[in-house]
């Protein structure tokens, strides 16, 4: 199949093309390479796709209308994964432009795309974020979820409204998907642990918010990899409804309490970590766990990965990339 990956360049849409591209599938990759992260770590992992045959790649920004229309017009994708976006939670009450230009106008330049030239399956990511201020845990889909606490939830909310509606005028399938807290290798440098082995090895102090008193259901990225590749190959499951349009959640279905994933880094690191506690920060959230029942009755899905293994590989990742 011909695919679209949005954001082939970010922390997902990287594991997914390899993965994509290494089952036999033709990949078209964009990305706007921009700075929110160093840009250096995206263009390392552009590199080792561009080896890979089937692999395209094309500079564009989701918000450039002209530009991505033209790309729909020019190529006959079977299938969009629609992973770019602007992240970050404490990112988005300082640029919240970008939030907007990105999460919102930027999906809406997928979904005419899609509509437009016949997509036969539109995936998109979504984030655990738009369950917000809930307090009944694990979080289920089924849930209400509109009480977002930081612009970046409320964009991510807002996609999936648009991604209903369009399901609904246009009848084309589309699949919705709510991360939790994914890591490992190559992942985002904005990221709690990503900062904190950085922070550890340098021998600088690392901000614990709300005191330590945190918990996180820390989803490994091979485990999201194998969840969304299920979803490409079996394709949409259909709904009860007239829409077709289905949100799933893709996480460890076991939260871990914030100093227990220190405790593990530090173990890894072989480093102590001076740590500076710290308030609750503004837009986050107390716990996140997910109820993944749902995704394994339709794809199977069922994480593998503990924290402590997922922390081991990206230590050994991280110390052979930055040679420490």
């Amino acid at each position: 199949m011909k695919i679209l990956v949005t954001g082939a360049a970010g922390f997902i849409g990287f594991f997914c093309s390899q993965r994509l591209l290494d089952d036999g599938h033709e990949i078209i990759g964009i990305d706007n390479l921009n700075n929110y992260y160093d840009v250096r770590l995206k263009q390392a992992r552009l590199a080792q796709l561009e080896e890979k045959p089937g692999f395209s790649f094309i500079k564009l920004d989701l918000a450039d209308r002209e530009g991505m229309a033209t790309l729909f017009r020019e190529h006959r994708f079977d299938i969009v994964l629609h992973l770019g976006a602007q992240a970050g939670v404490r990112y988005s009450l300082d640029n919240p432009f970008a939030y907007v230009d990105s999460n919102l106008t930027g999906t809406l330049t997928v979904l005419e795309g899609c509509r437009h030239q016949g997509v036969k399956h539109l995936i998109y990511a979504s984030s655990s974020s738009v369950y917000g201020a809930n307090t009944k845990q694990p979080f289920a889909v089924e849930d209400r979820v509109e009480s977002p606490v930081s612009l970046y939830a409320a964009t991510k909310k807002a996609d999936e409204l648009m991604c209903h509606t369009y399901a609904h005028l246009y009848r084309f399938p589309m699949t919705g998907l709510r991360f939790f807290t994914v890591y490992g290798p190559w992942g985002r440098p904005d990221m709690a642990y990503f900062k904190f082995a950085n922070a550890i090895l340098a021998g600088k102090p690392i901000d614990v918010y709300n005191h330590g008193d945190m918990k996180r259901d820390f989803t490994y990225i091979d485990d999201i990899v194998n969840g969304i590749v299920a979803i490409v190959e079996k394709g949409p499951v259909s709904n009860d409804d007239a829409v077709p349009h289905r949100i799933y959640n893709l996480g460890n279905n076991q939260p871990e309490q914030l100093m227990d994933m220190i405790s593990l880094l530090e173990a890894q690191l072989g480093m102590p970590a001076m740590k500076n506690f710290l308030p609750m920060q503004p837009g986050d959230v107390y716990s996140t766990y997910a109820d993944i029942d749902m995704t394994h009755r339709d794809y199977g899905f069922s994480p593998s990965i503990s924290l402590a293994t997922g922390l081991e590989r990206f230590v050994g990742w991280y110390r052979q990339y930055y040679q420490q």
